[in-house]
């Protein structure tokens, strides 16, 4: 292997030739062998687009020579078309505020952007790292302004993934709608619910997760670039700060905008904390909704058995036949790491100190996975669980049937004590209420046909309407 000579303040040391990174990257990755994880591809995406716009910017404001701010233009696109990836070699575990997977950035684009104008890789004299890919900016605006970025390109993805569960949940609801079967509360019989109306909660609750997480994405528009280190501007252009934010809106097509307070918003980047807080409400939801269905389906024989799940694989080494809810557990699994994810952002976003929470990069490599983990794991339940989902309407009918909870329907006609009694003695008798009614003449056959129709005991009560109204 081949090397060349690098320096920095810190003295000298051998880069491989042929690598794009440089000196200091090479020194997070001796000091940092943590975890093997890298930041989520989407900050490379993400920072890329910063140093684009900046270059543009610093440009067009004559602070960078044309020829080699275009050598950095052209180096940022090749990375937003997918190249150099394995360039990015800081363990998302690394120094605070992101500085090492900064400086990674900036040597990468540097030595490519040296070699685009004819150089050889670490002459920093034709483009420096910090003096020219690194002119205005500091990790302190750019980090958490490629965090902001990537999250962005994530929850585009997520949400449309957050639809599709909503529109398959509506869609058993309506497959459902017809088979009513007992409600439960406190793992008990309770009254009378229809298959289609638990589904359709479901959805309901799918859909506010996702405007929960659309509203609380707004304040990522947000920007704290070209606040340069504290947020003050120092060695910014004065038109930079303005002119960067408007040059990246473009290029990325997102509707961003400078932050009002650039100091407040480099002290805190409670932004991104606040996204992660409502993964986590979708996580809970979801693991209450899985939970359900697991419940449902348990059996096959000595379960609720109300609804079949796809038999995906075996689930037993040892019991022929088993099959599992593998979906539902590996849903569950992912929701659990979700919920890890949110305490360390939530501890990390109160750990900043004066101006600057340093931080960053444990939040934006916990919360960029939580968002591509949400976006794999509900795509895959979607497709391969609730889709085909099928309904055991007997079973169901059953119940229904069978459910003490029904004696709740008697109580306008003979009181709550007298319907509490009738459902202790079906308890004890094991038999039906429907069948204890019949035997003491509570009812008429037509009276218990109207009391146990499906459709009057799970929709709401509503007033009559007065004659002439």
């Amino acid at each position: 292997m081949s090397f060349r000579v690098e320096r920095d303040s810190l003295g000298e040391r051998q880069v491989p030739a042929e690598v794009y990174y440089g000196i200091q990257s090479l020194r997070a990755t001796e000091n940092y062998p943590i975890s093997g994880q890298r930041l989520h591809p989407y900050m490379n995406r993400a920072a890329a687009y910063v140093k684009k716009a900046a270059a543009l910017t610093n440009m067009a404001l004559e602070a960078l020579d044309e020829r080699l701010g275009q050598a950095i233009v052209a180096a940022a696109d090749e990375v937003l078309a997918g190249r150099w990836q394995d360039q990015f070699v800081v363990d998302a575990f690394m120094s605070g505020a992101g500085v090492s997977y900064h400086m990674n950035v900036n040597e990468v684009l540097a030595n490519r952007a040296i070699e685009l104008l004819g150089g050889q890789k670490g002459d920093y004299s034709l483009i420096h790292p910090n003096d020219h890919v690194n002119l205005g900016q500091s990790t302190n605006d750019v980090f958490p302004t490629a965090a902001r970025l990537a999250a962005l390109f994530l929850i585009s993805e997520l949400l449309p993934v957050i639809e599709e569960a909503e529109r398959a949940f509506r869609e058993k609801a309506d497959q459902f709608d017809a088979i009513i079967k007992s409600g439960r509360t406190h793992m008990q019989d309770a009254v009378p619910i229809r298959l289609g109306q638990e589904f359709g909660a479901y959805a309901t609750t799918i859909a506010r997760n996702g405007d929960r997480i659309r509203k609380a994405a707004e304040s990522l528009h947000e920007l704290n670039l070209g606040g340069t280190a504290v947020g003050t501007g120092l060695n910014a252009h004065p038109r930079y700060r303005e002119k960067v934010v408007t040059q990246l809106s473009q290029l990325t097509g997102l509707p961003l905008c400078s932050a009002p307070d650039l100091i407040e918003t480099t002290q805190n980047p409670d932004a991104l904390a606040e996204v992660s807080s409502t993964l986590r409400l979708l996580a809970a939801n979801l693991l209450k909704i899985s939970n359900d269905l697991m419940l449902m389906s348990s059996g096959p024989r000595t379960g609720l058995a109300e609804i079949h799940l796809p038999a995906l694989q075996p689930g037993s080494s040892i019991m022929p036949g088993k099959v599992n809810p593998v979906m539902l557990e590996m849903l569950n699994m992912v929701c659990y790491q979700i919920m890890g994810n949110d305490l360390v952002v939530a501890m990390a976003c109160q750990g900043g100190q004066q101006e600057l929470n340093v931080y960053m990069p444990v939040m934006t490599h916990n919360l960029l996975q939580s968002l591509e983990i949400m976006k794999n794991a509900l795509k895959v339940f979607v497709h391969r669980c609730l889709k085909g989902i099928e309904a055991d309407e007997e079973r169901c009918r059953h119940f229904f049937e069978e459910s003490v909870g029904l004696a709740t329907l008697l109580s306008p006609y003979v009181g709550y004590a007298k319907a509490a009694e009738i459902a202790q003695e079906a308890l004890v008798k094991g038999k039906g209420v429907r069948l204890v009614i019949m035997e003491k003449g509570l009812l008429t056959p037509q009276q218990l046909e109207e009391l146990f129709s499906p459709q009057r005991v799970t929709n709401p009560s509503r007033p009559q309407r007065q004659a002439g109204n």
